[in-house]
């Protein structure tokens, strides 16, 4: 027999080599398998649910102790169900491993959990451990409905619950193939999720992901109680953090396109709690990524008042940068702003307006804002919501941001300066509103043309309110910004006739002010009595002595 040549000999070697590599990978293949398999939890599940391959015998303590339990049922057993021998007797049924008798101590929670309107007591929740690790389906969902019914009507102490060890049945539970267990899990832990040490208990439960996974269920219920419980978490920062780190951007930014409403709110509300931490900014808006951006602003459009309410939030807690608000602008927001001021909805009005006062701390966005179509709303807002204090203060520095661009004729030509004054009239003096509203007219009264459009506006009423807010000095700021609205106005005639009536509290507010240790204070006291002086009557009105005789 002739040797191999070179070449043969060379291939031999090769596929050997091959063989040996392909041996390799699938023993590392089968390896990873099965490690995976056994990590699921499909095994645990499986193996406290196993169907058990006898039937369980009724102990001679169990079948005394469920006739007994019927008895008290039958004979009113329910007048008292916090009693002493009811509890021992849940506890038998509850442990053992009959299943008829845990379903009878399960329905009876459920019975409790819908007609009880007082607290129930910490040793009545030993037995939902064991129904809730039941092997029975039946069982567990119905303790599982009766906990949430508990929770819900604030039956329970929740952190309570964390504490006496139910967090974990309940969290196993979210990962059940049966969607009503896998509804009232996630119920119950939206509802846990209340308090910063219950939230941080459930991130350390490894409980975030099977709840990301259930918030992709094709079950409305499932889906909804999912996100819900996510938008709990959201609200610890360092839960936050987890969420991220297991995914839940991608997750909760797709969700916003469900047809589903409460599943809109919930992802939205939750992107809202992340998007508060600036640092989550880069990940939920990666360079030239615009996905969440344009699918936040189309839910401006919602019908649905609470979605697009959460949507201005979300917006405006992510425009913390003058490139993102102008990506903003870009996208066609104002259109939606605008429609969402006159909505019917105080959150709504309140979330778009703040939103917009976000938007005009940017001289690049005031051109844009500073329309007529806008303008017009936001007097239309002040004359219809004047009482509103939101709406007033937030409406007041939207007007003066504009106004400090080459906009101010517009403000000018619009409705805003009468719907400034009107406010005037219907805000406490107490509210922050009132001097965000004067510190605008005093603002815009620094150009000629706005004061003309004041004293257009002036009568009575409104003078007086100014007069007053001058003299009200404890109120420093309202006091100095009403005080230069007056000083603005005093060289045109109609206001002077106004101010005539009110020469006694003129006298005593510039008398103060002169007298006040703030320069401020001093110089526009001294302006305004300078340019009153110019007029006889005040003039002789200023040399009158106390008793009333010229000197």
């Amino acid at each position: 027999m002739g040797q191999l040549c070179g070449r043969c000999v060379q291939l031999l070697r090769d596929f050997v080599a091959f063989v040996q590599r392909m041996s390799s990978d699938l023993v590392n293949g089968i390896k990873e398998c099965l490690t995976l398999i056994s990590k699921c939890s499909c095994l645990k599940q499986n193996s406290s649910k196993a169907r058990q391959l006898y039937k369980p015998i009724l102990q001679p303590h169990e079948r005394v102790t469920a006739q007994e339990f019927l008895q008290h049922i039958e004979t009113g057993f329910e007048m008292s169900p916090l009693g002493k021998d009811p509890l021992e007797a849940l506890r038998t049924l509850a442990f053992s491993e009959n299943p008829g008798l845990q379903q009878s101590a399960a329905l009876y929670y459920l019975h409790m959990s819908q007609h009880m309107n007082v607290p129930l007591p910490v040793e009545h929740l030993e037995p939902f451990y064991a129904l809730l690790r039941s092997p029975d389906l039946e069982v567990q969902q119905t303790s599982s409905l009766s906990l949430v019914n508990f929770l819900l009507e604030g039956n329970i102490d929740k952190e309570l619950v964390v504490q006496m060890g139910l967090l974990e049945p309940i969290l196993d539970l979210l990962e059940s193939e049966d969607p009503t267990v896998q509804c009232n899990s996630c119920a119950c832990t939206m509802t846990l999720a209340v308090s910063e040490s219950n939230r941080e208990a459930i991130g350390a439960a490894q409980g975030v992901t099977p709840l990301l996974s259930l918030a992709n269920s094709y079950d409305p219920r499932v889906q909804q109680n999912a996100v819900g419980a996510i938008f709990s978490l959201t609200q610890s920062e360092k839960i936050q953090q987890v969420l991220c780190k297991e995914g839940a951007l991608p997750v909760l930014t797709l969700l916003l396109e469900s047809p589903d409403s409460e599943v809109q709110y919930y992802s939205c509300a939750a992107l809202s709690n992340v998007a508060a931490n600036v640092q989550h900014h880069e990940a939920m808006l990666r360079p030239g990524n615009r996905f969440l951006l344009r699918t936040l602003i189309s839910l401006l459009s919602s019908s649905v008042d609470k979605v697009s309410s959460q949507a201005c939030v979300c917006l405006r807690n992510l425009a913390t940068s003058a490139d993102i608000q102008a990506k903003m602008v870009t996208e066609d927001v104002l259109p939606k702003l605008r429609s969402l001021l006159a909505s019917g909805s105080e959150a709504v009005r309140r979330a778009s307006i703040a939103l917009l006062w976000i938007l005009s701390q940017h001289p690049h966005n005031q051109d844009t804002l500073a329309c007529a179509e806008l303008l017009q709303s936001l007097g239309m807002l002040l004359s219809v919501h004047k009482t509103d204090p939101v709406i007033v203060g937030h409406t007041a520095c939207i007007i003066k941001n504009l106004s400090l661009s080459k906009n101010r004729q517009r403000i000018i030509e619009s409705p805003c300066i009468e719907g400034l004054l009107q406010t005037m009239l219907s805000t406490d003096i107490q509210e922050d509103s009132l001097h965000y509203v004067t510190s605008c007219l005093a603002e815009l009264a620094k150009q000629e043309g706005a004061t003309l459009r004041m004293v257009q506006w002036m009568d009575e009423p409104l003078t007086k309110c100014l007069v007053r807010l001058a003299g009200q000095l404890e109120h420093t700021e309202a006091s100095f910004q009403a005080a230069s609205i007056i000083k603005y106005m005093i060289g045109h005639e109609k206001m002077l006739l106004l101010l005539k009536r009110h020469v006694g509290e003129i006298q005593a507010y510039l008398k103060n002010f002169l007298t006040h240790q703030e320069i401020r204070l001093q110089q526009l006291g001294i302006s305004t009595f300078c340019r009153l002086r110019k007029d006889p009557e005040f003039s002789l009105a200023f040399r009158k002595k106390p008793n009333g005789q010229t000197p």
